[in-house]
């Protein structure tokens, strides 16, 4: 019952395990599926679609392979940074797979690599960024869903039709709010907080982004304009969904 999470509203129970499988003794956990699926549509849409915007498939290649190092580390170092006196020593700075990437981080690690292609190869910049920026879209809408399985990354009390309720035992101590202990509820003797599943908004919301940019992208009037109109569509929904949180 521990890991059950449930949808009232809609009438859905999930039985779920942060463990998607194990190989060799080793655990492989559904947030890092999650996230290297994300990563997969990502690439897969910028081969298909990197001419579209005037670059080719070689250059896309190798942008990639840097903007992935970049952007893991970056994404490491951001959320690090976020929550210095949690890292006593550089092996749990490190330590990757305890959980802890952040998406601006890896936004400022792409667009580093970015910028140091463009300029080692007298590529443009901009256009790179439109492209890159319709695939950032793409790994996100799957990556968030990380969150959902680590039960975390979640909203403050509701009773809306789309409200998620969590275990206690399940998540961590200092995210439970006074306003979730208020109304807490217990089913068959575990006690349950009902949440926001914000994991999902912003999924969503990004599956407008994407929407957005696809029909944006035929009408863009620069270089660098799809690339714009995602952070601000990103933003936007950042902001709103961050205030649940």
């Amino acid at each position: 019952m521990t890991n059950l999470v449930q949808f009232p509203g809609l009438g859905l129970s999930f039985e779920l395990s942060r463990v998607a499988f194990s190989i060799g003794g080793m655990d492989i956990y559904w947030y890092g599926v999650c996230i290297a699926f994300g990563l997969c549509l990502a690439l897969v849409f910028a081969f298909r679609r990197c001419t579209e915007f005037g670059i080719d498939a070689d250059s896309m290649v190798d942008v990639i392979l840097i903007g992935v190092v970049l952007g893991i580390a970056s994404a490491r170092l951001y959320y690090v940074a976020m929550a210095p006196y949690n890292y006593d020593t550089i092996w749990d700075v490190l330590a990757v797979r305890d959980g802890g990437l952040a998406i601006y981080g890896g936004i400022i690690g792409a667009c580093i690599a970015v910028v140091i292609y463009s300029r080692k190869k007298k590529q443009n910049f901009s256009l790179l960024m439109d492209t890159a920026s319709m695939s950032i879209v793409f790994g996100q809408i799957m990556g968030r869903w990380g969150n959902f399985f680590n039960r975390e990354a979640f909203g403050d009390y509701t009773n809306n039709l789309f409200a998620m309720q969590l275990p206690v035992s399940a998540v961590r101590a200092n995210e439970i709010t006074q306003k979730m202990w208020d109304h807490v509820v217990t089913v068959n003797g575990v006690e349950y907080i009902q949440v926001h599943p914000t994991f999902l908004y912003e999924s969503l919301w990004n599956v407008g982004v994407l929407l957005f940019l696809f029909w944006f992208r035929k009408r863009k009037k620069f270089n660098g304009e799809v690339f714009l109109m995602y952070l601000i569509g990103y933003g936007l929904g950042r902001i709103r969904i961050e205030g649940l949180r």
